[in-house]
Parts: C-alpha cells; sequence; structure tokens
C-alpha cells in the first residue's frame, strides 16, 4: 500500500500546474467568453470558430440547457461532431457557432425567470431576452474578426423562445431567426396548459428541474416507475407540488395564481405582442405536426405574422412529421408510423440552410413557399400559399362537418330524427383514462418513448367504458385534410365542471402485409383537452349548470393527412387525460390545483347527436379541385 501511495505521489508532483490540452489537430477553435450586457451581468458564451474562417456569417443559440454541454455533444476534434444536428449543415457551410447559457442559469450571472416576459408589465426591469440578444450580438460583430458581420438565431423549444424574442427591437446584424417548435403561449396550448387543463406530468418535474439551483444539480425524484400511480396517489398537482418542496419556487407560484387566462397569460403570448408591433427580421418558423410539447406555438405565431407579411417574402412556415425535437434531428418515422426518407435531414439541407445562406452570406435566393406541410399518409411535402389551407372561416377552403352519429357511427351527413338523442358515459376521477397505455413513465426516463405518444395506438382507450368511439365506414376514396379541426359539441353533465378531451384517429386496415404491427391500428391524428368552466371565457370560470346541454368549441392541433382507401375515421371522446393533464374533480371548485380530495366525483356524461342539438368534427378536407402544388418527394436515403 505503501509503495502505491508513494509512487502515486510521485505521479501527481510530475502533472503540470496549469495543463492545457493539445488542439493542434481540431478544424475548429474554441473561444470562452464572459460577454457583458447592458446592466453588467456577464453571459458565458462560447464561441466555435472553424479554423482558417474569414467573412463567416454566425448562428447563435441562446439556451437554458446548459452551454457547456450542448457544444460538448461528442468530445471530437472534429466541429461537425460538436454541436448539435439542427447545425449540421451550418457547419458544413462554414459558419460560426454561438453557443450563450442564458441570464441566470449555468455559467452566466444575473437573475433567472422562467421565459422571461419582454419588458413592460410584467417585467419592471431593463433586462428580457431581446436586449440580452442585442447586447451579445452587438458583442460578437465587434469582437469575432472572423466574422462575416451578419448574425442569425436559432434553436428549439424554450431555444425556440429565445430565437424569437431575438427578433424583437433586434440588432441591425441579426438577418435572420429560425425557431424550431418555440414556445409561444403557455396557456392556450404549449407547454403548462392546453385550453386550462393543467400540463401536471412534466410541468412539475420541469419546474423543479429548472428553478431548484442554477445548474440544475437537483433533479425530480420519484418512488415509483408508472407516474399514473404517482400523482394519482398524490391526489391534485398542488398537493404534489407541495409534497416535492415545487410550491417554494418563483414559477409554480405564478401557476398556482393564475389558473385562468388572465392578463398574466395575455400579457406574455408572443404572437399577441409580435402582431401589435411585427418585427422586421426574416423568419422561418418550424414546427412538428406531432409535437408533444409545443404543438400550439408555431401555428399561432405565423398565424400572426403571416398578414404583416402580404407578399410572403419575409414569414415561413414549415411543418414537417415530426415530434418535439424531431426536426433537429432524424426524420424517418415516430413509433411504428414510417415516412418517406429522413425527412428532417431533407428539410434542412434544402430549406432551412438555403434560407440561413440567402440571409447570412448572400446566397442564391431560395424558392420557399409561404408554408411547406409534409402530408402523412400519401407521404409528400405540400407548397401552400396560405395555412390553413381548410378551417371554420378565412381560409382558401371550408372544413365539412363530420358527424357524431347514434350507434357509434361518424358520417358526413347530420343525424335523422327519431334517433336515440344521445351517448352517455360515466367518468370517475378515481379511475382516469390515462393518456397512454400504462406505465406511464416519466419524460426523462431512461426507455420512455415520451416522444411517440401523439401517434399512440388508440385501442387502449376505446375499450374503456368511459370513452365513447364513433367510426366511420371503410373508406373508398382518399380523403385529404389539410388546416385546423375544430370540435363542436352538444353536450351535457350532471357535474357542475368537465373537460373534455376529442380525438381524430385514423384507424388501419385489420391487416397490413408489409406491416404487421399496423394491422387495425389505430393512429392518432390531432387530439386536445378543453376545461369546461372556461366554455365561455377563458378568462373568467364559471360553474356549469348540470344536466343541461350546452354547446363546446375546442380547436384542436392542425393535421395535413390522406386517409387511405380501406382506413377508417374514428373520433374518441373522454373526460379524463391522465396523468398528463390534471383531474378535473366534475365539481366546481376555485382552483383545481388544489382541489381537495372530497371534491372529486363521479359524473355523468352525455354527447348529443339529435337535429338541433348535432355534435360534429368541423374537418378541413381539401377538394380535389383545390389540391396544392406538390413537391419531389424525399426518397429513402
Amino acid at each position: 500500500m505503501f509503495l502505491f501511495v508513494a509512487a502515486l505521489l510521485i505521479a501527481q508532483s510530475d502533472t503540470p500546474t496549469n495543463f492545457t490540452p493539445r488542439t493542434d489537430s481540431f478544424d475548429y477553435v474554441k473561444r470562452e467568453e464572459m460577454i457583458p450586457m447592458h446592466d453588467g451581468v456577464k453571459l458565458k458564451t462560447f464561441i466555435l470558430i472553424p479554423k482558417g474562417a474569414s467573412h463567416a456569417p454566425i448562428l447563435m443559440t441562446r439556451t437554458p440547457y446548459n452551454a457547456s454541454e450542448r457544444v460538448l455533444r461528442f468530445n471530437s476534434s472534429r466541429l461537425a461532431s460538436v454541436v448539435p444536428a439542427m447545425d449540421d449543415t451550418a457547419v458544413a457551410a462554414g459558419y460560426i457557432i454561438v453557443f450563450q447559457d442564458i441570464r441566470g442559469k449555468y455559467g452566466s450571472e444575473g437573475d433567472y425567470v422562467m421565459t422571461r416576459p419582454l419588458k413592460g408589465p410584467l417585467n419592471s426591469t431593463d433586462n428580457d431576452h431581446a436586449s440580452d440578444t442585442y447586447d451579445t450580438v452587438d458583442w460578437l460583430v465587434k469582437n469575432v474578426p472572423e466574422s462575416n458581420g451578419r448574425v442569425g438565431t436559432i434553436g428549439g423549444s424554450y431555444e425556440g423562445y429565445t430565437a424569437v424574442m431575438s427578433t424583437v427591437r433586434a440588432h441591425p446584424a441579426l438577418k435572420a431567426a429560425v425557431p424550431f417548435a418555440p414556445m409561444i403561449d403557455g396557456w392556450m396550448g404549449d407547454d403548462w396548459f392546453h385550453n386550462g387543463a393543467f400540463r401536471q406530468d412534466g410541468t412539475l418535474q420541469y419546474t423543479y428541474n429548472q428553478e431548484a439551483t442554477r445548474k440544475n444539480d437537483k433533479t425530480w425524484w420519484s418512488d415509483t416507475r408508472n407516474t399514473y400511480e404517482e400523482f394519482l396517489r398524490a391526489g391534485s398537482a398542488g398537493a404534489l407540488a407541495k409534497a416535492r418542496g415545487v410550491d417554494e419556487l418563483g414559477f409554480w407560484k405564478q401557476l398556482a395564481a393564475h389558473p385562468a387566462y388572465d392578463g398574466y397569460w395575455q400579457g406574455q403570448a408572443v404572437d399577441k405582442l409580435l402582431a401589435k408591433d411585427p418585427p422586421k427580421v426574416p423568419m422561418l418558423i418550424v414546427s412538428g405536426l406531432f409535437d408533444q410539447e409545443d404543438i400550439y406555438g408555431g401555428p399561432a405565431l405565423f398565424a400572426a405574422l403571416a398578414p404583416t407579411d402580404p407578399s410572403g417574402e419575409r414569414v415561413h412556415l414549415v411543418l414537417g412529421p415530426w415530434n418535439h425535437g424531431q426536426g433537429r434531428g432524424a426524420g424517418r418515422g415516430i413509433g411504428p408510423i414510417l415516412f418517406e426518407g429522413d425527412t428532417a435531414a431533407w428539410f434542412r439541407r434544402n430549406v432551412m440552410q438555403p434560407f440561413l445562406d440567402y440571409y447570412l452570406k448572400d446566397g442564391p435566393k431560395p424558392d420557399i413557399p409561404r408554408a411547406l406541410v409534409y402530408e402523412t399518409g400519401a407521404d409528400t411535402w405540400h407548397r401552400y400559399d396560405s395555412w390553413p389551407r381548410a378551417c371554420e372561416s378565412g381560409c382558401p377552403a371550408t372544413s365539412r362537418p363530420l358527424y357524431l352519429l347514434p350507434d357509434g357511427k361518424l358520417g358526413f351527413e347530420p343525424p335523422a330524427a327519431g334517433q336515440s338523442k344521445y351517448d352517455e358515459y360515466v367518468s370517475d376521477p378515481a379511475k382516469p383514462v390515462p393518456y397512454r397505455q400504462l406505465p406511464t413513465l416519466d419524460g426523462e426516463s431512461p426507455d420512455t418513448t415520451w416522444g411517440e405518444w401523439l401517434v399512440d395506438d388508440q385501442r387502449f382507450a376505446g375499450s374503456r367504458p368511459d370513452v365513447l368511439v364513433y367510426e366511420s365506414e371503410p373508406l373508398k376514396e382518399p380523403l385529404r385534410v389539410a388546416g385546423q379541426p375544430f370540435a363542436h359539441l352538444s353536450a351535457a353533465t350532471s357535474g357542475s365542471d368537465v373537460d373534455w378531451v376529442v380525438k381524430i384517429i385514423d384507424v388501419w386496415p385489420s391487416e397490413v402485409p408489409n406491416r404487421p404491427v399496423l394491422g387495425g391500428y389505430q393512429q392518432m391524428l390531432s387530439a386536445d383537452i378543453l376545461r369546461g368552466r372556461y366554455r365561455q371565457d377563458p378568462a373568467s370560470p364559471r360553474a356549469i349548470q348540470p344536466d343541461k346541454v350546452l354547446a363546446y368549441t375546442l380547436r384542436l392541433p392542425n393535421v395535413s393527412h390522406t386517409f387511405l382507401p380501406g382506413h377508417r375515421i374514428m373520433v374518441q371522446i373522454q373526460s379524463t387525460w391522465f396523468p398528463l393533464y390534471d383531474r378535473n374533480p366534475q365539481k366546481f371548485v376555485p382552483n383545481i390545483l388544489f382541489a381537495q380530495p372530497g371534491d372529486y366525483t363521479k359524473a355523468t356524461q352525455r354527447i348529443w347527436h339529435a337535429p338541433g342539438n348535432a355534435s360534429s368534427i368541423a374537418l378541413p378536407v381539401v377538394a380535389s379541385d383545390q389540391r396544392a402544388a406538390v413537391l419531389d418527394r424525399v426518397r429513402v436515403n
């Protein structure tokens, strides 16, 4: 033992006190900087410069997820192996890549505020993501001599939010922005709530991880593999937050204080803010049709900004067949659903990089339509001069009502008189419908398939007595949909509050010879939830009159899909989607986040399908004479 210790001491004495790793063979130079903001706070920034670069554009990501790790995806001497996939084409094009920790996270100074609002009523300080980006861009173009003085911003999710914020009061050197799946409105349909229903499984864990410490040193812990059991055992979202100490964190306090769509949420809805003062920076908004986290933001932002760009030159939308992160990685399929080739890599090479090159390095003008949308089922990209193509009003095509009919049928003809007036089920909060097949795993679990659940097989839910199922006959011709579906329910509840979950599903034939796993598969295409207390006004919750037939309208996520011959269309309706969304007690209480065990009651829910009280889905069917131009198919490599 003594000889070993002595040898170790000798070895240690030979170690240089200031060891500098050799980087001679690296094809890039990494600079670490603390860039000062106008208020004196310094932000940790990593600058990756290709060796020999001269007059190169800068592509920057501002992140709450540790810039140091983002530039060390792989510890490699090759820049192409170091940066994330969404920057792969930019690396090949010789761009300078920049990652920066946002204010208050990891290596950056200052205080952290979750999705910090712009300066104004909700932010009394003199700094926000717009000002921090401005100061950073100003420093970069003055202190990176290898650059050409042009900067673009890029990022996904929270980083997509910071990319959008960079365009507000933008620095003159900021020439383009590419937000992937940006967080735009956390109450209407991104991350925290959907139409008033709280997305507890995910939000509680994320808040804990992000706000407990600057460097995410403390992470959410769990005693069970199944979050369904964990959240059910805890009771309300507020009870679990208190048990884990989340109630001490600033963002939870805001969530708990603002369960309705009040001034707090309206005042930081990015689409509404930017519609009033549109940015001039060209923007390529990228979203996924199956984004399990921020499915609302991209299309909402495009809808707000498109009218400010009548020529369609500055604001573009891409809707790919992707989940939350897929546009930045591999896009060959989700779960058992496969697409034509790597749709994400094709997009980055043929759309995103030409967009960046045009604005950042005087490349050829790209042929990018106002909206580029992938159509699943047909596996084809489409170019559109507007989006959504079909909707309830104000679109090139008007939706067709698909009626919920007696005996579980679904069709385009309205219900006839003399048939049963409604279907009913009992919703029991003690036995909520899971949002996917059990066990529901934490999104950070090593074997989670969290990114696939929006295309999950829904047979597990349709077999339950508390889920209504409506199904069409097998289709004889292809049926193409492109746009925004709406659910129009004539419904009643025996309770004084209610949630409605509506799912549009493509039912595959019972046998699929070349893909046996898809035989009878019930592929979810578009689904969402509405909290009944906000039926009339999202800012003013109101109790529901028991047993009264009322009209409920639920906006569903965008679809771009062809139902193929032999397939069926299905609609499922239920009142719980657990544990992703917290349980509605089905009795009106002031704040559902703090519902008590005795508040949760069974309720009988009725969906009406009688003349005068017909329930339907406004399905954005595109007629054959309204077909858009089709881009070349993306072939399998």
